[in-house]
């Protein structure tokens, strides 16, 4: 059956390319099996928030404090939607900011393996987006 005539009949396969699910559903399996493995050997810990020397954490709840506190005094501030939208921005980037991550020992038959996994399956998945021939 030529694409035309696939087309005429209204079946699609992965991304309304025509064929190609099985090759969609093998690559996202290896994808999502080589990410599981890759991300079980990663460890994330988390410091102390520091500028210069100093514990600067309850530093930065001051404009989230501030701006809750305008926004109960009135709920249209717009001094007190930007302090909050500041004080949360800046609490979410702090924590990011003082993360740590550690890629855990193992072999490298293991991380090979891992590695294969994901970078295969992200293959396949980009194959079978692709217009069948093309």
């Amino acid at each position: 059956m030529r694409a035309d005539e696939e087309e005429l009949r209204g079946t699609r396969g992965a991304g309304g390319t025509p064929g190609g699910v099985g090759e969609f559903l093998i690559g996202l399996a290896m994808a999502v099996a080589g990410a599981y493995l890759l991300t079980q050997q990663v460890t994330v810990t988390s410091g102390f928030w520091t500028l210069w020397g100093y514990s600067t954490f309850g530093l930065s709840l001051l404009p989230l404090i501030a701006g809750i506190a305008l926004l109960f005094y009135n709920g249209k501030s717009i001094a007190g939607w930007l302090l909050t939208l500041a004080g949360v921005v800046i609490i979410f980037v702090g924590v990011l900011m003082n993360l740590q991550i550690y890629f855990q020992q193992t072999s490298l038959f293991n991380t090979i393996i891992m590695l294969i996994l994901l970078a295969g399956g992200i293959g396949l998945i980009a194959r079978a987006l692709r217009p069948a021939g093309g």
